[in-house]
């Protein structure tokens, strides 16, 4: 056609109508937003790890390192683990997404495995069945040794210790029993570094060899490891379906600064130090937290942000839950069966900073072995409501409790087979255990409709028996609706929903177990 333009003859005809340029134009802006969008979309990547087929220099297929495919993540990719172990940790260092696209490292059940076969070449025996080494680890300091383990023949061996409780001393190399270890300094800690210089010893059975003992060291401080500050940190991220185990420190280790954090069905099992411990001002929410036989269940301290939902925790040995400092923290929906040193403890810092501040709903707790306590102490609040506490002593020696619509009351261990008496250190015989609430002077305390099961209550100086209850609530100006109970096995209405924690939190696995039986009303 005469007349026209080449790019007018490319035009698409549209009907019989004439388009003015003005229209033409806002069609093309209209195609080039979805075309930039779309783009955007499609950039979003799956990365994939195998660390038996994989390989990082490699332009396809997998990586062989979760490191590799930490550096190379943007923002909407995610990284895919294959159900495997790593004997690697994941490392998350300033790393960022976007609102809307985070880097996501789904686990899809991978296990970062924080230890490492026991390398018999570093050992020399030193005496019949005693073995020596200097080289077991590069750097050691106090705090590794405190919370330094073995894994030996699928057991930790801790020889008594753990870093947020009592410990025992270590022993003399010839007091060692077979199955366990000890180390010697050779001297001070250097003051720069708090390295120290000693060795190891392992001791084993009479005439076995070392080659045949299953031994793992561990070697990794965590399995997840958070690091950063206000100027480079890492926010829009999403972690899930992932175990973290045998790490001479935490299973889940958040340091720095971190915003728009998820963690989703995570695991922390058999960890030297804390499940999982928000430190300085990390941000994050957790939906879904199995923590077993670490030291600490849960640990979050300084200014931190955090969020628990659907939390499960047993055989802790130092605290089952400790928030300390000017943080906000925020456990629902829990199930923690306490048998560490220390069940909870709430504490802030001085009373011109922000007070530690713990909201719980729906939580049972239940002390499994000698009497215990759920503590709140300076400057610090605890807001709870629809909370069970079982076998548990009350003590709220500062800061302020709010308290509704829950359950303190006495524990009885149900009959069960001799080993699990063992294992709840009780006789079949045994009384309940029982429970004590203690109110301090300065307390500022505020509760109703709850249900107390109680051998003493004591507010101030004044110890209050159950026909008194009418008295303390005078005194203390609430509870109004709250009773007094000696059997509370048929209180409904308050405490915690077990029925839907025991669909929701428990796993099946623990559900199948004689023993957690025994210990669920």
């Amino acid at each position: 056609m005469q007349g026209k333009s080449d790019n007018a003859q490319t035009q698409p005809s549209i009907g019989t109508h004439h388009v003015s340029p003005e229209s033409r134009a806002g069609t093309w802006c209209y195609a080039l937003f979805m075309l930039l969008l779309f783009t955007g979309t499609s950039l979003a990547r799956d990365i994939h790890v195998d660390p038996d087929n994989g390989n990082d220099a490699a332009q396809e297929g997998p990586l062989k390192t979760i490191r590799q495919a930490i550096r190379n993540a943007q923002p909407g990719d995610t990284i895919h683990l294959q159900p495997k172990v790593y004997h690697e940790y994941a490392g998350f260092y300033g790393k960022r997404g976007e609102p809307g696209k985070p880097i996501t490292l789904d686990g899809h059940g991978a296990t970062l495995e924080g230890s490492d076969p026991l390398d018999i070449t570093q050992w020399n025996e030193v005496k019949p069945d005693l073995y020596r080494s200097e080289q077991l680890l590069p750097a050691v300091s106090d705090a590794i040794l405190q919370r330094w383990f073995f894994v030996w023949n699928g057991k930790m061996v801790h020889m008594g210790r753990t870093s947020k409780g009592p410990s025992q001393e270590l022993k003399q190399p010839e007091e060692l029993k077979a199955g366990e270890w000890t180390f010697v300094k050779a001297g001070p800690a250097d003051e720069k570094s708090s390295q120290i210089k000693g060795a190891f010893y392992l001791k084993v059975s009479p005439g076995a060899q070392l080659s045949e003992q299953q031994i793992s060291v561990p070697v990794r401080s965590a399995g997840v490891q958070f690091g950063g500050s206000k100027d480079n940190y890492n926010a829009h991220l999403v972690i899930r379906n992932l175990t973290c185990t045998h790490p001479y420190n935490d299973g889940f280790n958040i340091h720095g600064h971190c915003e728009d954090v998820l963690f989703e069905n995570i695991q922390a099992i058999e960890c030297g130090d804390d499940g999982i411990s928000a430190h300085e001002t990390a941000e994050y929410k957790v939906d879904g937290f199995v923590s077993i036989g670490n030291s600490t269940g849960i640990c979050d301290t300084g200014a931190s942000r955090t969020s628990y939902n659907r939390v499960y925790i047993r055989d802790c040995l130092g605290f089952d839950l400790f928030f300390l400092d000017t943080g906000r923290y925020e456990l629902t929906n829990a199930v923690v069966l306490s048998s560490a040193v220390r069940t909870l403890m709430l504490t802030g810092r001085a009373e011109e900073t922000e007070p530690c501040t713990l909201t719980m709903k729906n939580v049972f707790i239940r002390r499994v072995r000698g009497k215990n306590e759920v503590r709140v102490s300076r400057n610090s609040i605890l807001d709870a409501s629809h909370v069970t506490l079982m076998g548990l002593n009350f003590q709220a020696t500062g800061g302020e409790v709010r308290l509704f619509d829950s359950l303190i009351a006495g524990a009885t261990a149900r009959q069960i087979e001799e080993a699990e008496y063992e294992y709840l250190n009780v006789s079949r015989s045994a009384d309940p255990l029982t429970t004590e609430m203690s109110i301090w002077k300065d307390v500022k305390w505020t509760g109703d409709r709850n249900r107390y099961q109680l051998q003493s209550l004591r507010l101030d100086r004044t110890f209050f028996a159950p026909q008194d209850f009418a008295t303390f609530q005078q005194q203390i100006g609430q509870e109004q609706e709250s009773q007094w109970l000696s059997d509370v096995s048929r209180v409904t209405g308050c405490g915690a929903d077990l029925s839907k924690l025991k669909q929701t939190v428990i796993p099946e696995r623990e559900l199948k177990s004689p023993r957690i039986q025994s210990l669920l009303p």
